[in-house]
């Protein structure tokens, strides 16, 4: 017997007896199998798909992302981030002001080498118990870390898992995606700061009154094992076209090497591989059934002629514009993933002489979205999700109040930028 549960903009769940799993997984799971049983495309076709030796094949990209986040968990299981947030606590003092802006900086730089998702899941929690402690109130951050991580995680091809679906299934390679996205970034993200600080400015005059915490890394052998993998996985992202091998090869590479180095460190202190054990846990094994359930359903889309007719709508004049806006408003319909899934087929009808800057915008898009409702994206859902846990308040009105006034700007001054 199963039953559903609703937890406010946190999303739903499915219980099987004792079992509770996230609905959006599930619900496109099935869509997908009722699509291949009714004969609305063949298993054969599908299959075909995913074994297919092209850029666009799902089970590769799913690999990239996967592994890379991956990567980032390790280091926040070692205490990592809550570390770095806590020294730039003690940076702060007693100013606000300081607080919020070293928050803002140290969450987007971290996005730029791991996730936004990791970044949000990481910081989510530390925000709400130190403005308990600190008794300050904890909108303003909650609002900085939401929006910088899903403002900077445009800045790499690895930082979101749309960025990483759109531009290898149209081969942009990590170079080249720096070099276009780097200013329509840091645009957006100055943007996303004003437009933050400008509303926060009034919580932000009054002093903090809680203490910094310390916070000590035990395993600092494990932590540079893993700092110097994430680092040259990085590296190698960035020459993997120059060299031939494609980018979720050496993600792959990366975590098979970080997990045999923590056998062999846990193996000479004889403990058990708990760190191991954690990743498994909490990597986003969800996301392999519902992109693969929406590749299903855009494989059905394409061949019913659905993708190119709104892809003749959108046409081929103001493409950054137009790709941009309706990317971000399709990113608060259907989530920012499947909305992925569904514009990269849409952009197949497109003039190739626009095609990049579609892509581009799409890749704004579907990041900048994920601020403007909790369920534009799943670090949304998650984040919505961390608050409900910790008793804070945070509705869906207030959230689209918020998101639109910081939303709307951003995301004009990234697609302007490309």
């Amino acid at each position: 017997m199963f039953t559903f549960a609703a937890r406010k903009i946190s999303g739903m769940k499915i219980k099987f007896g004792k079992i509770q799993m996230e609905a959006y997984w599930v619900v496109a799971l099935l869509l997908a199998i009722v699509l291949l049983a009714t004969g609305q495309t063949s298993l054969s076709i599908v299959v075909d798909a995913l074994t297919s030796d092209t850029a666009i094949n799902p089970l590769k990209i799913l690999v990239l992302f996967i592994s890379m986040t991956v990567l980032s968990i390790y280091l926040d299981e070692l205490g990592f981030f809550r570390y770095l947030a806590n020294k730039t606590l003690k940076r702060a003092g007693k100013d606000q002001k300081k607080l919020f802006i070293y928050l803002y900086l140290i969450v987007s730089v971290l996005t730029v080498f791991t996730s936004n998702d990791v970044i949000i899941l990481s910081f989510t929690p530390f925000i709400c118990y130190f403005a308990k402690n600190a008794k300050i109130n904890a909108i303003p951050y909650l609002a900085a870390e939401f929006v910088a991580a899903n403002t900077w995680s445009m800045a790499l091809i690895i930082g979101n898992p749309t960025n990483i679906y759109l531009c290898t299934s149209y081969g942009i390679g990590f170079v080249e995606y720096i070099q276009t996205m780097w200013l329509p970034t840091l645009g957006a993200g100055l943007t996303a700061f004003v437009m933050l600080y400008l509303i926060s400015r009034k919580h932000l005059s009054q002093p903090i009154h809680g203490e910094a915490e310390d916070v000590v890394i035990k395993d600092r052998l494990s932590l540079w094992v893993g700092i110097v993998h994430l680092a040259i996985c990085t590296a190698m992202l960035a020459v993997s076209s120059y060299i031939g091998v494609e980018m979720w090869l050496v993600s792959a590479l990366a975590v098979g090497s970080l997990i045999i180095w923590c056998l062999v460190i846990d193996l000479s202190r004889r403990h058990i591989p708990d760190e191991l054990f954690a990743l498994g846990k909490r990597a986003p094994w969800q996301l392999v059934p519902f992109v693969l359930s929406m590749f299903v359903m855009t494989i059905v889309l394409n061949e019913k002629g659905v993708t190119a007719a709104i892809g003749e709508w959108l046409g081929s004049q103001y493409t950054a514009y137009k790709y941009g806006f309706s990317s971000f408003v399709a990113a608060n319909i259907v989530n920012n993933i499947p909305m992925s899934v569904l514009f990269c087929s849409i952009m197949q009808s497109c003039d190739p002489a626009v095609l990049s800057d579609a892509v581009y915008a799409t890749v704004i898009g579907s990041n900048i979205g994920a601020f403007l409702t909790p369920i534009g994206a799943l670090a949304g859902i998650m984040w919505s999700s961390i608050l409900n846990q910790h008793g804070l308040k945070f509705g869906y009105l207030q959230f689209l109040k918020i998101g639109a006034t910081v939303a709307i700007p951003t995301l004009l001054v990234a697609i302007t930028l490309i």
